[in-house]
C-alpha cells in the first residue's frame, strides 16, 4: 500500500526535525501536523501554528491539550503570509498542507498569492539543512492556479542552495502533490 500524501511530509519532518527546534506549521487545520511537530520538538523547542480561521485554531489546541504539549506551541489565528510578523528567529521545517480545512467551510482556501508570499519569507528563514514540506491539495477552486504558481516558484530555486523533490501520484486524478525544498548545507555547496 502506497503511503498517503500526509504520511510522505511527515517522513521529510521526521528525518530533519530535533528536540529544541524551532519550527512552523503554515496551515494550522485540525491540528495534525502541529501535534507531530510538538512531539518532534520537545519540551525545549517550540511550534508556531497558524490559520486563518478561529474553528481550526481551536481544534488544534482541543488536540494538543489532550495530550500535554499546548505548553510547546504558539497558536496564531492569521494568513500564513503574516508569518515573518509572528516568527523572529530561524526555523528548522515548515509544513504547508493547502487547500481548505477538512469538515470545514469549503469557500475558504489557501490562496496562491498568500502561500507564495510565505514560501518566499519561508525560504530566507530556512536553517541550513531545514526543510518545508508542502502537501498541495488543488482540486478545489483556486487549486490548480496555487499549484501552478508554487511549482513554478520551486523550479527556479538555485540548485547550488535548495535540493527539492516534487512528488505526484500519476494515475490518480486531482491527487494531492508532495514538495519537500531542502535548504542545503554549507559544506553541499
Amino acid at each position: 500500500m502506497a503511503p498517503r500524501a500526509v504520511e510522505i511530509c511527515h517522513y521529510f519532518l521526521k528525518k530533519v526535525v530535533i528536540q529544541g527546534d524551532k519550527v512552523v506549521d503554515a496551515t494550522a487545520g485540525n491540528g495534525y501536523d502541529t501535534l507531530l511537530l510538538a512531539k518532534l520538538v520537545g519540551d525545549s523547542g517550540k511550534v508556531y501554528s497558524f490559520d486563518i480561521q478561529e474553528k481550526a485554531i481551536e481544534e488544534t489546541r482541543r488536540r494538543l491539550n489532550e495530550l500535554g504539549l499546548l505548553h510547546r506551541v504558539e497558536l496564531i489565528c492569521s494568513d500564513h503570509e503574516n508569518l515573518k510578523k509572528y516568527v523572529k528567529q530561524p526555523i528548522k521545517a515548515i509544513v504547508f498542507n493547502l487547500g481548505y480545512l477538512p469538515g470545514g467551510n469549503k469557500e475558504i482556501v489557501t490562496r496562491g498569492d498568500s502561500t507564495l508570499k510565505a514560501l518566499e519569507d519561508s525560504l530566507d528563514m530556512l536553517f541550513p539543512g531545514g526543510v518545508i514540506c508542502l502537501v498541495v491539495y488543488w482540486g478545489h477552486e483556486g487549486g490548480p492556479e496555487e499549484k501552478e504558481m508554487i511549482e513554478s516558484f520551486i523550479s527556479q530555486l538555485s540548485p547550488l542552495q535548495w535540493d527539492v523533490i516534487n512528488i505526484s501520484f500519476s494515475n490518480k486524478i486531482k491527487a494531492p502533490v508532495v514538495i519537500a525544498v531542502q535548504k542545503r548545507s554549507g559544506e553541499d555547496y
